[in-house]
């Protein structure tokens, strides 16, 4: 087994990005969970942050109805704080209901390996008229996978139906934490 490495750099996650992107197994994520905890995870995710940040932020300039700081900000919160609540919904429902050995250090580098390269290109694609829209649905798909293979692995259930499950109800609170959180900015 791989220990922690609290020393975990971007450099080190790019490759490891690359390895379970282009080999998607359980085994592939088995190998990189425990080379980063939640500090890691936590960066890379604002480092995809910062990138779909700018991106909608330089394009807001093309629009009236939107501002480059708003664009630029929402983005920012919208994916630090949605990875956040997503990888903290997985590691409660597989931990509380299938009784998951996993931890969430694991659960929270383990899907960063995948959340950052998606994010970032589904970002860079998804401003393209029509095609940005249909790639963008395609790697959500995709990303679904991916989740599927990283619960498994970082909570360790192999069980296909527990880790099927598990991402099927993070999925669902994290619709009713957003719509939780969207009806209480609606409300002010």
């Amino acid at each position: 087994m791989t220990q922690p490495n609290p020393q975990a750099t971007i450099q080190d996650m790019f490759p490891q990005s690359v390895a379970v992107l282009s080999q998607p197994s359980v085994a592939a994520f088995e190998r990189f969970e425990r080379r980063g905890g939640t500090r890691e995870a936590a960066i890379y995710v604002l480092l995809a942050a910062l990138v779909s940040g700018l991106i909608a932020g330089f394009f807001a300039v093309f629009h009236s109805d939107v501002t480059v700081l708003g664009q630029f900000f929402s983005r920012l919160v919208q994916t630090i704080l949605g990875f956040g609540i997503f990888t903290g919904l997985v590691y409660l429902v597989g931990r509380g209901i299938f009784k998951g050995t996993g931890t969430y250090p694991e659960v929270a580098y383990t899907f960063a390996l995948f959340f950052v390269p998606i994010s970032i290109v589904s970002t860079v694609i998804g401003v393209i008229p029509v095609l940005g829209w249909l790639v963008s649905w395609l790697l959500s798909l995709v990303t679904v996978y991916f989740g599927f293979l990283a619960v498994q692995s970082s909570m360790n259930l192999r069980d296909t139906v527990q880790a099927a499950v598990t991402l099927v109800l993070s999925g669902i609170g994290y619709l009713v934490v957003l719509a939780v959180l969207g009806s209480l900015f609606l409300l002010r």
